[in-house]
């Protein structure tokens, strides 16, 4: 088991190695990861990709995935170097399973999905709000690495 996200993260079982894996037929969010210091941190994973699916069987993995070459290509070709970790969001209908897709690829910004999403908030996104006597101000910071 791996914990991918902010804070305490989604339990994603794996990462397994991706070549000669099947895949279920289930619906998940899922993560393509190789070892990019395999020798010296040998437990630490970059990810390459984040999708999801209703039904991970069709998606064409391992590698007849239309995104398949460009993760061949970050590991040069060896098949054995990728790993797949899989979440199967208990009761998570599509929509919450591509929140949870867009989450990761606002984090991870893995190179291999050709969409981007930002972590950062405007004020205009949620308005100004008053609470007299209930709350203070937000305190989060707009850009997640903290500067404002």
């Amino acid at each position: 088991m791996i914990r991918l996200g902010s804070l305490a993260g989604y339990p994603f079982e794996g990462p397994r190695v991706l070549a000669g894996w099947t895949a279920p037929k289930v619906a998940a969010v899922f993560a393509i990861a190789y070892k990019p210091n395999p020798v010296a941190k040998s437990e630490e994973y970059g990810v390459v990709y984040v999708g999801h699916s209703e039904d991970l069987s069709s998606e064409g993995l391992p590698f007849n995935h239309a995104a398949a070459p460009c993760w061949l290509a970050r590991v040069n070709g060896k098949r054995f170097e990728l790993y797949i970790a899989t979440y199967e969001a208990p009761g998570a209908e599509a929509p919450h399973r591509e929140q949870i897709t867009r989450e990761l690829i606002a984090i991870y910004r893995p190179g291999c999905n050709p969409e981007q999403y930002d972590q950062a908030w405007e004020d205009h996104w949620i308005g100004d709000y008053q609470a007299p006597g209930t709350t203070g101000p937000l305190t989060t910071d707009r850009d997640p690495s903290g500067s404002r």
